[in-house]
């Protein structure tokens, strides 16, 4: 009999043909319940099935507010609502397929990949999709990922070749300052604005961090503002973290100037906790919240990136409609790298983040190392030898 590699054998007997082993008095035995983790110690006999305990409904049902906190478990809820968009799609293409959505096949799994492919999707959406589908199989039957991370990853040497890489590009120091005098200082939409990008810039932020912030989360001090981030991308666990931003002598670009600034603003529309950067009508009041989604006084990300374009627009800054509130976090980890320093700890990143030394420090480095700067920018002593 062949058996394949994941076939095991718990025990065996030798026997005769013909001389089978008697069962046991009162019929079939009852079967051992054991399986590849079972541990047991010399003399301690086989647990069978009537021995386990009889479960009833009390045993597997959890309150109404532990499923609420079940069903954020572990993940930022921008990315719990992407999953449950991604499984919902998942689960409606199954049905159309005729085939089972959970737990699914190896081959169903492989099948709806190839189909987000043939459909042109992004590389990065088509890895968010397989990472939600999989995690929402229970553990034990999760489908295999070799066939479909290895189409995924030649689908993306295709696009690279056909679309390139895109990136919001980087807002730079000339950005963010035509940028920020775009913010009328006597109008609390631009007062607002104006705090969001550089303290996003300073702290080098991810938009839902920014929209995340508390008025709590703000301490302005002389020297600088401290922002405290409960949680974010790299802090699944919610150990919290400070970000310091140093004072600039430049009043335009200093962010305890336009922080104190949008304090005062907040204060005097009554606000004193809660959310710190609010929606705003044009009227410079506060949005009616009557109508907002479960993040209440919060904006969303989404905002952040609308206020960001905004400014880049009325800046007059060429390809406006690229900019995002990424380019904050881009530009700032670019200047802090091109300076000599490293962004690491500023941007809240893992230690040791490839993403920091591939797109910041090693480019800084590359260009600070060019062996053509010898010859475009001669010191003057090597430009008196070469006459």
């Amino acid at each position: 009999m062949a058996l394949d590699d994941e076939t095991e054998i718990v025990d065996a007997e030798l026997i005769s043909e013909g001389h089978l082993p008697a069962l046991p008095a009162g019929g079939a035995s009852v079967p051992p319940l054991i399986d590849r983790h079972t541990i047991l110690v010399p003399g301690e006999p086989l647990p069978t099935e009537a021995e386990q305990p009889t479960y009833t409904e009390r045993d597997l049902y959890v309150s109404k507010t532990t499923a609420e906190r079940l069903k954020n478990k572990s993940k930022p809820k921008n990315t719990s609502r992407t999953y449950d968009n991604q499984r919902d799609l998942f689960r409606r293409w199954c049905e159309q397929q005729g085939r089972v959505a959970r737990p699914c096949t190896t081959a169903t799994y492989v099948e709806y990949v190839a189909t987000l492919i043939e459909a042109g999707r992004a590389p990065n959406a088509v890895s968010v999709a397989m990472s939600a589908i999989r995690t929402w199989m229970p553990d034990d039957k999760k489908p295999g990922t070799q066939e479909a991370r290895g189409m995924l990853n030649e689908y993306k040497k295709e696009w690279s070749k056909r679309v390139g890489v895109r990136k919001a590009p980087a807002i730079t120091d000339d950005m963010i300052r035509a940028m920020v005098a775009s913010c009328d200082p006597q109008n609390p939409i631009g007062i607002r604005d104006r705090c969001a990008l550089l303290l996003g810039r300073g702290a080098l932020n991810r938009r839902s961090e920014l929209a995340d912030l508390t008025i709590g989360n703000v301490t302005v001090e002389s020297d600088g503002v401290a922002l405290y981030f409960s949680s974010s991308k790299t802090d699944q666990e919610a150990k919290g973290e400070e970000t310091f931003i140093p004072a600039w002598d430049d009043l335009g670009i200093d962010p305890v100037h336009a922080t104190r600034a949008w304090l005062n603003v907040l204060h005097e529309l009554g606000v004193r906790e809660g959310a710190f950067l609010r929606a705003l009508t044009r009227e410079g009041r506060l949005q009616s919240r009557i109508t907002a989604t479960e993040r209440g006084d919060h904006v969303t990300g989404d905002a952040i990136n609308e206020w960001v374009r905004g400014r880049a627009k009325l800046a007059g800054i060429k390809g406006w409609e690229k900019v995002t509130a990424h380019g904050l976090r881009r530009g700032g980890a670019q200047a802090i790298a091109d300076a000599g320093g490293d962004p690491t700890h500023q941007g809240r990143w893992q230690e040791g983040s490839a993403v920091v030394k591939r797109e910041y420090l090693d480019r800084a480095s590359s260009r600070r190392d060019n062996p053509w700067l010898k010859l475009a920018r001669p010191t003057p002593n090597e430009g008196q030898e070469a006459q």
